[in-house]
């Protein structure tokens, strides 16, 4: 019993940590979206799209895909008539980057600096866009979409709007909650039971492959199947219990921000005509390279600096 209980009190204290930041920020986002705010920016970034090989209406689902999640950029694109080509440029930008106000908010609890969130998901969307643009020939038929999401109907007052955003940051830190305290309670578990290390073996080859320790693995398979928020609300307990060292929680966010939950982000692009093999892939491959390249850059520094300080024999 006293493994259940320290698993209910781990997942609620995630859950309280997390929900501080999706809370206030959705419900922000979500009174700005039915201001002038939104269109001004789209307005400010319309003009930059002909750089990723997009329209400048392309500029509306890569706003809302970023300032609120895929699903509203999926919204966006669905609006609009894009090539397949088009349609799956945007589709890789926003798997890179999306969410990014809750998301980088998360991954800041964990440690990892704003700037390097933001370099790493911004760019790795930027890059990817415009080597998509200069080297694929091909998709230059009209996108057939398979559904569309039904429109919701805008709120008139302010005080709709106030309401819809309570309502929807509300029932973000829930959804949040039903996901997250099972899994602590799991995990708790699997720690209690022995069983922890046994997963973290099995997943050693993959961390190995990463650059970070064994004791990440649990955190780096949450995030690739549940999502950013998860992987950090597990991490924000490895890092204060299991001593993930500060090196290996930036490497498997950096990780995780590239890439994560996979097989949603994926799935929910199918409705959009556009082969999502080639997108599970960009993302996958790109997430271990970067994560790769920046342990051993890490690993070089380390270095350089140890032998900075290493005396010559005798002295």
């Amino acid at each position: 019993m006293s493994t259940l209980r320290k698993g209910i009190r781990a997942g609620l204290n995630t859950t309280w940590t997390l929900g501080k930041i999706i809370f206030p920020i959705t419900l922000l986002v979500v009174i700005l979206q039915h201001t002038p705010v939104l269109p001004w920016i789209i307005d400010l970034v319309a003009p930059l799209m002909g750089i990723f090989g997009l329209p400048g209406e392309a500029a509306i689902p890569l706003v809302l895909g970023n300032a609120l999640n895929l699903y509203a950029g999926i919204a966006g694109i669905l609006s609009l008539e894009l090539t397949v080509k088009e349609v799956f440029i945007l589709a890789v930008m926003l798997s890179f980057s999306h969410n990014l106000f809750i998301e980088s908010g998360v991954a800041m609890r964990v440690g990892v600096k704003l700037w390097v969130i933001l370099v790493v998901r911004l760019g790795l969307a930027s890059i990817s866009a415009i080597l998509i643009n200069l080297f694929w020939k091909g998709g230059s038929e009209i996108a057939q979409y398979g559904m569309a999401p039904s429109p919701e109907a805008a709120p008139e007052t302010w005080g709709g709007i106030a309401l819809l955003g309570l309502e929807k940051a509300g029932f973000g830190v829930l959804q949040l909650a039903v996901i997250v305290i099972p899994l602590m309670v799991a995990i708790q578990f699997l720690k209690d039971g022995g069983w922890m290390q046994k997963l973290s073996a099995k997943l050693g080859p993959l961390t190995k492959l990463i650059g970070v320790q064994p004791n990440a693995g649990m955190t780096l398979a949450t995030g690739l199947v549940a999502g950013l928020a998860m992987g950090a609300g597990v991490m924000i307990q490895a890092v204060e219990e299991d001593g993930v060292s500060k090196k290996d929680a930036t490497l498997v966010l950096i990780f995780l921000v590239s890439c994560h939950a996979v097989i949603e982000d994926t799935l929910i692009f199918v409705p959009l005509g556009i082969p999502v093999w080639p997108l599970l892939l960009i993302r996958v491959v790109t997430a271990f390279v970067l994560t790769m390249a920046v342990a051993w850059a890490w690993k070089r520094a380390e270095l350089s600096k140890g032998k900075g300080v290493v005396l010559p024999h005798g002295q």
